[in-house]
């Protein structure tokens, strides 16, 4: 019986062994897609607690309490301390067996805290506790100092279009930083011409572009002015998120205005209309994303805020959004070939939170790959319900068998915690994993200077090149 998260944890074999303590633990973390504040980075900010750090925001931990029948004052409560949150977290993690949490977490506590062998529950709590908040006290244990310990060169943080990015600024310009911090522009606000906010949302990117968003090409030109913005910030990516994937040929201007003036106005759209106005706008950033050479990233699938009374009380992203399983190839490959028919795709990334939806995925990045850059369009890692064991596995083996492994960016964290990095370590474990088994059986050759090449690859070449060059 191997001991629980040990030196050799998940490495079931000697080249799984081999391949991970010499070719991918090292290696720097391009960390190109988190929800971090660069406030927190841009004043090196130090944490209150170990049960503020763990339970604030994250709906990943909210969401198995529940599950695991602790009540919502002790979850989300405003009257309750971090340290009966923390002490409740703590008194159901032995039911959390199974869950990816109960690794995540121990990887947590071991990895920057020390606490190895130590298993939390409500009788490891208290001590667990003191000597991370011992820790957290400290400077070593800064915002900076947290990202410092797990080798992290880059973040690609997550910003509204209308941000004015000056903690970004001061990252760049303070001599003691020794990471790179970009933004990403992330526009959907400013196309999802359904919800109830985009009116709103119109007024505030109009004060901050300076001018009245009265028509469907104002929109593009204020978008437009953003992104050079961001550009002269260091973005080099977009994101995307799409609950669903719309798409129709893009329709006239004039109707596009149309549109446009009735949303804005608060007037219930059809889905005909809402499908134009995303398509349009869509393709006029992807355009524009191609022109700067930025990647442009799709999360797509998600159905949110299913529990309308939870949504009323607290609001979104509190736990209550799940996977969505609408159509996804035919809108999919007909958005990208919008692009590609006028050369102007850019380098993409696709991530579906539906898993079956898989397969679809990498081939339909196959579909797009041009030449001019290894994995032009990529099947982004497991994302969110998926950032688990199978669910890495079973995207890399698809990856593998229907595209290229060795051209994949790798993982990401996706997270708002400066604690969440080690689940940089749990995917290279299980992608040494893999590949050791390859070599294990005689499906690839044992030759480790090949295999561990592609490792260093998929752990951080393939990102620093797409993130971090700086003479594209």
């Amino acid at each position: 019986m191997q001991p629980f998260l040990g030196p050799d944890f998940l490495l079931e074999t000697e080249a799984a062994q081999r391949l991970y303590h010499d070719y991918a633990a090292e290696m720097p973390i391009v960390d190109y897609h988190n929800h971090l504040c660069p406030q927190t980075i841009a004043e090196d900010r130090r944490f209150d607690d170990i049960g503020r750090v763990w339970l604030e925001g994250d709906h990943y931990k909210w969401r198995a309490m529940r599950w695991a029948g602790i009540n919502e004052s002790l979850i989300t409560g405003k009257d309750t301390s971090f340290k009966e949150k923390f002490l409740a977290y703590a008194s159901v993690m032995p039911k959390f067996l199974g869950n990816p949490l109960y690794h995540w977490t121990h990887l947590e506590m071991y990895r920057y805290f020390g606490l190895e062998g130590v298993i939390l529950s409500d009788k490891s709590a208290e001590t667990v506790w003191e000597v991370c908040n011992a820790k957290l006290a400290t400077k070593q244990f800064s915002a900076r100092g947290l990202l410092q310990m797990q080798n992290v060169k880059m973040l690609g943080t997550t910003d509204d279009p209308c941000d004015d990015l000056h903690w970004h600024k001061m990252i760049a310009q303070d001599p003691t930083s020794t990471m790179v911090v970009r933004p990403t522009f992330r526009p959907d606000p400013a196309f999802k011409i359904d919800k109830p906010t985009f009116g709103d949302y119109i007024m505030k990117l109009s004060r901050r572009v300076g001018f009245h968003i009265d028509k469907y090409e104002r929109l593009l030109e204020a978008l437009s002015m953003r992104l050079d913005h961001f550009g002269r910030h260091g973005c080099r990516a977009a994101d995307h998120g799409l609950d669903s994937m719309l798409f129709c040929p893009v329709p006239p201007v004039a109707e596009l205005d149309r549109i446009f003036k009735e949303g804005q106005s608060g007037a219930t759209l059809s889905v005909d209309d809402v499908t134009a106005f995303q398509s349009a706008v869509q393709v006029f950033l992807g355009k524009e994303y191609a022109k700067r050479g930025w990647v442009m990233q799709m999360h797509i699938g998600a159905t949110r805020n299913n529990r309308s009374r939870m949504f009323k009380a607290l609001g979104p992203d509190v736990g209550c959004d799940g996977i969505d399983d609408r159509e996804l190839a035919n809108p999919l490959n007909q958005f990208l070939d919008t692009l590609d028919r006028e050369k102007a795709l850019p380098r993409t990334v696709l991530y579906s939170l539906d898993p079956t939806k898989n397969e679809v995925v990498v081939t339909t990045a196959g579909n797009f790959q041009d030449g001019s850059v290894g994995g032009k369009v990529q099947a982004g890692t497991g994302w969110w319900h998926n950032d688990q064991l199978d669910g890495m596995e079973r995207q890399m083996t698809q990856l593998a068998q229907m595209g290229l492994l060795s051209q994949f960016l790798g993982m990401l964290t996706d997270s708002r915690s400066f604690l969440s990095f080690p689940r940089h370590e749990y995917f290279r474990r299980l992608l040494c994993k893999i590949v050791g088994e390859w070599m294990d059986k005689g499906h690839i050759p044992g030759d480790f200077e090949l295999a561990g090449g592609m490792i260093r690859d998929i752990c951080y070449n393939n990102a620093a090149n797409w993130f971090l060059d700086e003479s594209r």
